[in-house]
Formats: structure tokens, C-alpha cells, sequence
């Protein structure tokens, strides 16, 4: 009974110490989720404030005639930028046609194969020309299209090539990341089974690697898909229809909101309206290639174990 009573009279201090402890750690945990969900609050109120006011701005410039015609001979505030999305289009499909490739092989060498002092120069070469500004890459462009066509020379693909410049890097780092969430042990299955190392990562490793490739260059694309500074200096402005980036100048959406809102004309209003419509646009544009890519990653995501 004595017994009893004396660990009673122990227990009693531990139980008030421990729900001491829980009451703390929940007021703690409490104070810690509010302070992150107003962390997260606070990071998302510029993006909110900016699709907003892009959007309230540019639908007013949204129309069938927007998406339809060009700015070709167009008089007060008459005219469409479909020259410049089909530009837009162009100009980011033969940067990725350029890079992708690039991009993926340097990833794979860096890998799979790269070691010693050749793979960390390429390393610190990627890194550098990650954090290069983009105006840097147009200027490199038109200089190395000036060598051979001579000065004021513009194209729709010297665009393309600066815009290469900067999606390769990013392509390469998500592309390697990716390959080193592959497993070892796939490779090493391969391998007993006499395939040969470029066979095992064309069959093994970049099947299995897929989704993730697909969506770092998605999301490489959408980077680059609203580049001004450097679609200034190499594509030039035109006012019509041009499909063929190798041959004239060929207009975009970002440099064509910039003139839109650089040089109004007499119809003020109207032509800041499309600017803001040439905006929005580039934002959907983005919004939808950052949905492809989730849908691509859900749809062909492999599960590593």
C-alpha cells in the first residue's frame, strides 16, 4: 500500500510535466503553421496581384480579329498580332529543336560518362551560363550572324540561336538531376546481361527517366518563351506574316507588347490594350506548358523502388 501510494506520488509531477510539454509543442506547432501559411500567403499575393491586372487589362484587347489578322498596313488601332504569336511559336520551336537535343546528350555525358577534370570544366561552364543575362546571348547571336551576312542583319532564327543559349543550361541541369534519380541497380541489371552502355541508356535509363526529362524542358520553354531583350537585338520588328525563320525579320509577343506600348501611334488606348492582350497571351502560354508538363509527368512517371 505504502508501495502504491509513493509511485502515485512520483507519477503525479511526470503526467503534469509531460502535459506541460504537449501543451507547449502544440501551442508551438500552432504558431509555426500560421507563421508558414502567412509566409506562403505573403509570396503568393504579387503573383495573384500580377495575373490579375494583366488579366483586367488585357481582355479588353482580346478579340477574334487579335488572333486572326496581323498588323499589316492597320490604321487607328486597327490590326491583330497574329503574325507575332506565330512568331512566338516559330522562334521557341527551333530554339527547342536546337537545344533539346544538346541538352539532353550533355546530360547524359555528364552522367554517364564525364569524370575527372573535363567533367567539372563542363560543370562550371553550365553554371556560368546559367546565370548569364539574356541580353548577353542576343548580342552573341547577331555577332555571329553579322561574321557571315554582314551588319543589321536580323532573322527570325539568330532568336532562336540566343534563345538556345539560354535553355540549353537549364535543360542540361534538370536532364542530369533527373538521370541520377535512375537507380544503379537498373543499370547494373543491364549490364549483366551483356547490353552494351549505350544501349542501356537508351533502353533503360532515358525510358525510365522520360517523364522528367519532358517536363525540365517544358518548364526550360516556358522560361524563354516570353524573352524580350535578346528577340530586340536579333529578330527585329515587322509588322506581317513571316513562317519562315530564315528568311526576314519575324515579329514576337514580347518585343510586340514593348512596341505596343513604346510607340502607340494616335490610337493610344487601343494599342495599349493589345499590349496588355499580347501579355496575357504570353502568360497562357506559359500557364499551358506548365499544365502539359504536370500532365505529361502524371501520365508517364515511372516508379523507381
Amino acid at each position: 500500500m505504502e508501495s502504491s501510494v509513493q509511485s502515485l506520488g512520483q507519477s503525479a509531477p511526470s503526467r503534469l510535466l509531460a502535459g506541460g510539454l504537449g501543451t507547449r509543442r502544440r501551442i508551438v506547432n500552432i504558431v509555426m503553421t500560421a507563421l508558414i501559411a502567412g509566409a506562403f500567403v505573403l509570396a503568393m499575393l504579387p503573383l495573384f496581384s500580377l495575373v490579375f491586372e494583366v488579366a483586367k487589362r488585357g481582355i479588353p484587347g482580346l478579340s477574334a480579329d487579335f488572333f486572326t489578322t496581323d498588323a499589316r498596313g492597320a490604321v487607328g488601332g486597327a490590326g491583330g498580332a497574329s503574325h507575332a504569336i506565330m512568331g512566338t511559336l516559330i522562334i521557341t520551336g527551333v530554339a527547342t529543336v536546337i537545344s533539346v537535343p544538346i541538352g539532353i546528350m550533355a546530360a547524359i555525358y555528364l552522367n554517364e560518362y564525364g569524370a575527372g577534370r573535363l567533367r567539372r570544366a563542363l560543370t562550371f561552364f553550365v553554371d556560368v551560363m546559367t546565370g548569364i543575362p539574356s541580353i548577353v546571348a542576343g548580342l552573341f547571336a547577331y555577332a555571329l550572324f553579322e561574321i557571315f551576312f554582314g551588319p543589321g542583319i536580323r532573322l527570325g532564327v539568330m532568336g532562336s540561336v540566343a534563345l538556345s543559349l539560354l535553355v540549353i543550361p537549364i535543360v542540361i541541369r534538370s536532364a542530369e538531376e533527373v538521370l541520377k534519380i535512375v537507380p544503379d541497380h537498373l543499370r547494373e541489371a543491364s549490364y549483366a546481361l551483356g547490353t552494351p552502355k549505350w544501349k542501356t541508356i537508351t533502353k533503360i535509363v532515358l525510358p525510365t527517366a522520360f517523364a522528367g526529362l519532358v517536363t525540365g524542358v517544358m518548364i526550360a520553354i516556358a522560361r524563354i518563351v516570353g524573352e524580350t531583350a535578346p528577340l530586340l537585338v536579333t529578330t527585329g520588328v515587322v509588322d506581317s506574316m513571316n513562317t519562315d525563320p530564315f528568311n526576314g525579320r519575324m515579329q514576337n509577343l514580347a518585343v510586340y507588347a514593348y512596341n505596343e506600348y513604346r510607340s502607340p501611334g494616335v490610337m493610344k488606348q487601343a494599342a495599349y490594350d493589345k499590349a496588355w492582350a499580347a501579355a496575357l497571351t504570353l502568360i497562357a502560354i506559359v500557364m499551358i506548358l506548365n499544365v502539359a508538363a504536370r500532365l505529361v509527368y502524371r501520365r508517364y512517371k515511372t516508379e523507381i523502388r
